[in-house]
């Protein structure tokens, strides 16, 4: 006879918790942003960097996007900025424990990503090739 069925923890434990919630889905969303990860990134690999570092480490980015990451990340406590009463100014930028953190939550989808890159390619692969011939 079997035995009763053992309830399946949730994919997102703390859903009844709305303010968790509302959390986690912020966070997921500047996760996901390119130049927060790339950000992440450079800092992990350079450490502490002055801005135009960063700039010149992040191919693409603009002065104003780098400057509005860079400052979300901030306010969300992923990095410190350190302002030194110079002439001329001088700002570093360096990774909180926080950001280290949130890093190697993203190391581990990277690598799931790179296990799983041929399953990836071939599910696209699929799908376009349905589309296409649903649309013929």
């Amino acid at each position: 006879m079997p035995g009763p069925e053992k309830a399946r923890p949730p994919l997102f434990p703390g859903n009844d918790q709305p303010d968790v919630e509302i959390l986690v889905r912020e966070y997921l969303k500047r996760a996901a942003d390119k130049w927060t990860m790339l950000i992440l990134d450079t800092l992990e690999q350079n450490g502490v960097q002055r801005f135009f570092e960063l700039q010149a480490a992040i191919p693409g980015v603009s002065s104003k996007m780098l400057t509005k990451t860079l400052r979300q990340m901030e306010r969300d406590g992923l990095v410190i900025r350190t302002a030194f009463a110079e002439i001329p100014p001088r700002v570093e930028y360096a990774l909180t424990d926080l950001g280290r953190g949130l890093g190697t939550a993203l190391c581990g989808v990277w690598l799931w990503i790179q296990d799983n890159f041929a399953s990836l390619h071939l599910a696209r692969t699929s799908y376009w090739k349905k589309k296409r011939q649903a649309q013929s």
